[in-house]
């Protein structure tokens, strides 16, 4: 059966992050009835009232030095907030910060205590700090952890959002802090390039109750935690299904990829290449001319002195690799023959130093990866990942799990993706991908896609010139910071597309600093699901019921709910609603806007904030 083809956005989010991607337009088929009518309507009111919240003219604390800060304190600037931005005036971005906006620029070396207190982090009993916010952007997880400590010290009640490296650290940085959001440049980017690589339009990426997830067909969703859609009818699927005909069609959601096997992988040389590698050309040549000196030392033992051909062979052995020679044998040898074995034993010692230098020559530094984890024999229709940073090893884990033959190219050996390659055992080649050298033992002349994610925006553009040229069909895809040259880039050059890790996370930041509820799209056919988090006000119509009566109106599902610092996913649905309680849940546009409705507080003063289609 034809698999019903889904909108093109891929999302992903931080802990607690937002959506980054602009959501398909598709819509739910319309209620032709009065009832319909007056539903949709009803529908229409609540979405306008449905993230009302009152509002704070307290500034946010920006701390950070790299190509990040810009694009947040833009954003944070451009939704109306009041920027404190912290900057190490030794960077090189601290010009272009300053000209942004910010209601203040801070050029300090250390963020420490009395530098949060004059940026206002100021709480005093009772009194709240002059800021709301802090967003944390080092590119070192250690400062951040720090200034995260001492800021919760100051103000156990300050929003704080910080950009982690290290997702497990980040974790367990959520727990103790309280009020924070972790935010993961990595985690949000690496999908979006996964997508662009393969054209990919069937998987959605998201965190909802704190687990990191993924929507789309049953077959490729492993872990399945509900179906969403029963996309047997690909124009009007059948949303949140209690059962299903056919579960192989539903439209699901889980916690993970489904292991494929792969037939067609891209094979790693291995030992066996890697010993043919070493034993390259120079050692050939040494081998050769030692065996020729020891075959010339062999014939003359045994027609000069009379040697058996073994011994005289063995003698002759000796001598060449330096072993040693015995002297009684060319004790009543003519002078001549004497000088020659000297010179046959010096020349060994020679051609042994430099046999040993070419064997080490090839077994240390950066040749043992290229040896070991290199390219076998001539891939096709396989995907090439430039750059092995923190967003290329979530590439590779992604790529894995999707079954796809990948293969890396890193010029440093202690990148993290050169790492995650081996544990894969994912072929890499170390060098510049800029080189036309280096792409074609990656085999870039049959791939069908090429990601350049390389830290810098030349060498990245460079690799895609470089990769039209040798291959003319395959996809690429930029990682470029420079909003301005990618556009101009895309447009004059037509080198694919690009993309900024930044410019997803800026989104993100923006978001939790407003703590606006994060919502995900999920498109099926011609409908669409949105998976949310919701919390239940106090005096709100929802404290008192039952957790499962949420789900008897129609149009949603209970996923989670929030104990504490922990959320359960097995929740009691004959359970009492209390205020404070927050709740995962999937869910039409209709139901979300009926259980906004009722778990939102009477009264409240509110801005205008819409349910996105």
């Amino acid at each position: 059966m034809r698999r019903p083809r889904w909108g093109k956005s891929v999302t992903f989010f931080g802990t607690s992050g937002a959506n980054t991607e602009s959501p398909p337009a598709s819509e739910e088929p319309a209620e032709a009835t009065p009832q319909g009518r007056r539903r949709g309507r009803a529908a229409a009111v609540a979405q306008q009232q449905a993230a009302a919240q009152t509002h704070d003219d307290r500034g946010v604390v920006v701390c950070g030095s790299d190509r990040a800060m810009l694009r947040v304190v833009t954003e944070l600037v451009g939704s109306g907030e009041l920027v404190t931005a912290v900057v190490n005036p030794a960077s090189r971005h601290f010009d272009r910060i300053s000209e942004l906006g910010a209601k203040q620029v801070m050029g300090v070396r250390v963020v420490s205590e009395s530098v949060l207190r004059r940026a206002g982090v100021d709480a005093e009993g009772k009194k709240p700090s002059t800021a709301r916010a802090l967003v944390l952007l080092d590119a070192d997880d250690v400062h951040n952890v720090h200034t995260a400590l001492t800021a919760r010290e100051m103000d156990p009640d300050l929003r704080i959002i910080v950009q982690m490296v290290n997702p497990r650290l980040g974790a367990q940085l959520n727990e103790l802090l309280g009020d924070c959001v972790v935010i993961s440049g990595p985690q949000l980017a690496a999908p979006a390039f996964v997508a662009d690589a393969l054209e990919d339009d069937e998987l959605t990426w998201l965190e909802v109750g704190a687990r990191r997830m993924v929507a789309g067909p049953a077959e490729l969703i492993r872990d399945h935690v509900t179906a969403l859609a029963n996309s047997t009818d690909s124009a009007t699927p059948k949303l949140l299904p209690t059962e299903s005909t056919d579960p192989t069609t539903d439209v699901v959601l889980g916690l993970g990829l489904r292991k494929v096997w792969r037939t067609r992988d891209v094979r790693r040389t291995g030992w066996v290449m890697a010993t043919r590698d070493v034993l390259d050309r120079r050692v050939r040549i040494i081998a050769a001319v030692m065996a020729l000196f020891a075959l010339t030392g062999t014939a003359l033992m045994h027609y000069i002195a009379g040697v058996p051909w073994l011994r005289a062979l063995y003698l002759a052995l000796g001598a060449v690799t330096s072993a040693g020679i015995e002297d009684n044998v060319f004790s009543d040898a003519p002078p001549w023959a004497k000088v020659a074995a000297v010179v046959v034993q010096l020349s060994g010692i020679v051609l042994v130093a430099l046999l040993t230098a070419v064997i080490v020559d090839s077994l240390i530094g950066a040749r043992l990866s290229r040896v070991i984890g290199g390219v076998r024999g001539r891939p096709r229709n396989h995907v090439i990942v430039c750059g092995l940073g923190t967003v290329g090893a979530r590439v590779l884990e992604i790529m894995s799990e999707r079954g796809v033959a990948v293969v890396g190219v890193e010029q440093d050996d202690d990148a993290p993706g050169v790492q995650t390659a081996h544990r894969l055992r994912i072929p890499v080649v170390m060098g510049d991908s800029s080189l036309e050298e280096t792409l074609r033992s990656a085999g870039v002349q049959r791939a069908q896609a090429v990601l350049a994610i390389t830290n810098g925006d030349i060498t990245n553009l460079e690799t895609a010139m470089v990769v039209r040229e040798l291959n003319e069909d395959a996809r690429i895809t930029m990682r470029m910071f420079d909003h301005d040259l990618a556009q101009r880039v895309e447009r004059q050059l037509g080198l694919g597309h690009s993309r900024s890790v930044s410019m997803l996370v800026a989104p993100a930041v923006a978001a939790a600093v407003a703590n606006r509820r994060s919502q995900t799209t999920v498109p099926a056919g011609r409908r669409v699901l949105l998976l949310t988090e919701v919390t239940v006000e106090r005096d709100s119509v929802a404290v008192g019921k039952r957790l499962g009566e949420l789900d008897e109106s129609g149009g949603l599902r209970v996923l989670a709910r929030q104990r504490g610092a922990t959320w359960d996913w097995t929740p009691a649905f004959d359970e009492v609603l209390t205020a404070g309680v927050r709740i995962a849940v999937a869910g039409t546009r209709s139901g979300l806007a009926r259980l906004l409705l009722a778990t939102r507080a009477p009264h409240r003063p509110e801005r205008s904030e819409r349910i996105e289609p």
